[in-house]
């Protein structure tokens, strides 16, 4: 009989940790990749709870001596709505990051003596070295386990994908493979390091110009790589995605393995210099690899800046997905507008839209996040996820908030527009505190979009840019202003980042380089009534300044999508704003109109009218 409650899969769970004389265990969102997005088979605290975010933790006790529930499920801002939703308050308390953490919280709830057990292949060692340091002040002892407790109760657990992997045209990658491990080695051979190990999915991707479909959203293939400093690579990958295409691809210099032997091969690494990223690589890594005598050095995944840094192939492939996806976006636009008002439209209704309309064009390969469709209220929810149970129409006289990508072939798109949903009589007005609240979000957009900045500069440095308009008026916005795109990978990619320094993410100190890819996305949020986000993404590029010294860098947009007029006080803009916004829109006009027919051509042409 299959546990069909969250309430049976706690006490199995409560049950195995007994058996195993563990006193509780830590429950993350997380693969043997540390993967933001990760496959059905790794599910492992959706299964438990019901939380379908992606950031979130749950601790779990066992025995007894344990005060409160014995449980907790703990996430940050973005989820403080869905947790409740989808959580039974009942089982699990809801606990707020960064004010707690799970290993506080289990120091104060935990008895004495008490042993909390881990899954070292999920956790980062850095967790795992704090978490211990902590737990130990208190007593209690923190376990890393040879197996997962929850594998051992998940009876339907669904098995990793054996899709096979397939090869990324060079003429997509803009540089062979061959050339980024000889780019590897020679760094392995200057720092003196015998070996490196390449865990997270998008850089072994990114490094043996490699794609899969073993995680939704993402085309990563479920894999390890173990780069040497003769040049040579091993691929730890299943072997039913090994297809002779791939092999051939790979060539005689990296040889394949399965991925159940990476484990155990890491033994192979004994007495070498082995450098291990630890904000990419699993505790389990570190803990395999210092078990047979190697020299481990902290240093940064290699991979993470070289693809971090779009080169020409990339960049000319990512204007053509923004180009082909903005078609698509305005004729979602439209039908918003002209469908919205009825109040039949409901949240999941528009985004199915949306993945249809981007599904027109055949160089759509997936969606690159599950859409965030947020209607009324919703919108105040940055981070909202619709499912059955929380959809609703869009409500006529209302903010629509659609956050939204795709995945093209040759570039990975994320873009958010912000629309008014009038009535079916026209007779429907935004208010003034939302108009004010847009424009002065769009005013933050203008001011990041039209930065130049000394080469140097983090994005920590331009993150206040972004948010002065809304600070002026004693208002802000919870989350960061820019993330890091992939290139037909990631939608969330670091190292660089556009928030405020010292924040929960990492990212806001890394100097910004020409050829990363950002996104450009400041909001407002009205709890409990309506929220704006306006997001492009742009593109770090050499910048020109009359009389300037040394070297400058500023943005490229590369969205190309209407923004709402309607939700705009031409007021309160600059005439430099207004040229922005019109010049902005010109773009958007020639670079779609050869895409569009029709009503959809006569609308692009309306909204693109000087403000």
């Amino acid at each position: 009989m299959l546990m069909l409650t969250h309430e049976a899969r706690l006490a199995a769970l409560r049950e195995e940790l007994v058996r195993r004389g563990l006193d509780g265990f830590v429950v993350p969102i997380s693969d043997e990749h540390m993967s933001e997005y990760v496959g059905a088979y790794a599910q492992r605290l959706g299964w438990l709870t019901g939380f379908g975010g992606s950031a979130g933790t749950a601790a779990v006790l066992a025995g007894s001596g344990y005060t409160g529930k014995g449980a907790a499920i703990f996430t940050d801002g973005r989820y403080t709505v869905q947790v409740r939703e989808q959580v039974d308050g009942n089982l699990f308390d809801y606990e707020p990051v960064p004010e707690t953490s799970p290993a506080r919280w289990l120091a104060e709830h935990a008895p004495q003596g008490a042993r909390i057990g881990y899954d070292a292949w999920l956790h980062g060692i850095g967790w795992a070295e704090a978490a211990e340091k902590l737990l130990a002040a208190k007593g209690i002892e923190l376990v890393p386990l040879a197996d997962n407790p929850i594998d051992a109760v998940w009876e339907d657990r669904p098995q990793p994908s054996d899709a096979p992997a397939a090869p990324y045209a060079e003429e997509l990658a803009g540089r062979n493979s061959a050339d980024k491990r000889a780019a590897v080695a020679d760094w392995l051979k200057a720092e003196g390091y015998d070996a490196t190990v390449i865990t997270a999915l998008d850089g072994v991707a990114w490094l043996l110009n490699i794609r899969g479909t073993d995680v939704a959203n993402t085309p990563v293939a479920l894999s390890y790589v173990v780069v040497k400093a003769d040049g040579t690579a091993e691929l730890f990958i299943a072997p039913d995605k090994v297809t002779p295409a791939l092999t051939q691809h790979l060539g005689n210099a990296v040889s394949v393995r399965p991925r159940g032997e990476f484990q155990p091969a890491l033994a192979e690494l004994a007495g070498k210099t082995v450098a291990l990223d630890p904000n990419h690589a699993v505790a389990g890594i570190f803990h395999a690899l210092e078990a047979v005598g190697a020299s481990l050095v902290r240093a940064p995944d290699p991979t993470v800046l070289a693809k971090a840094i779009k080169n020409p192939a990339e960049q000319q492939g990512h204007r053509e997905a923004q180009a082909r996806d903005g078609a698509a976006i305005v004729k979602f636009l439209r039908w918003i507008e002209e469908n919205a008002p009825s109040g039949k439209i409901d949240e999941l209704t528009a985004a199915a839209k949306l993945r249809a309309l981007r599904g027109l064009d055949k160089g759509l390969v997936d969606t690159s996040f599950d859409t965030i469709s947020a209607a009324g209220p919703h919108a105040a929810l940055p981070h909202y996820k619709v499912d059955e149970s929380s959809n609703i129409p869009i409500p006529p006289s209302s903010i629509y908030l659609c956050d939204s990508g795709g995945q093209y072939l040759g570039g990975t798109t994320d873009i958010t527009r912000t629309v008014w949903v009038g009535t079916p009589d026209g007779s429907g007005e935004p208010t003034p505190e939302m108009i004010d609240r847009n424009t002065r979000v769009l005013k933050g957009h203008i001011e990041l979009a039209r930065a130049k900045f000394p080469l140097g500069t983090n994005g920590g440095q331009l993150d206040a840019l972004a948010r002065m308009h809304l600070w002026a008026a004693g208002l802000d916005y919870g989350h960061g202003t820019g993330h890091g795109v992939g290139s037909y990978l990631s939608v969330h990619e670091g190292p660089q980042r556009i928030a405020k320094s010292g924040g929960a993410f990492a990212g806001a100190d890394t100097p910004l380089a020409a050829g990363m890819i950002l996104s450009n996305e400041p909001g407002y949020y009205k709890q409990g009534h309506f929220g704006i986000r306006i997001e492009n993404l742009v593109l770090v590029v050499p910048a020109e300044i009359e009389g300037s010294e040394g070297d400058w860098l500023g943005f490229e947009t590369l969205t190309f999508a209407p923004l709402d007029r309607r939700l705009v006080d031409k007021g309160l803009l600059t005439p430099a704003e207004i040229a922005w916004w019109d010049g902005y829109h010109a773009d958007v006009r020639r670079i779609l109109s050869p895409r569009l027919e029709g009503g959809d051509l006569a609308w692009l042409e309306r909204e693109t009218r000087p403000l």
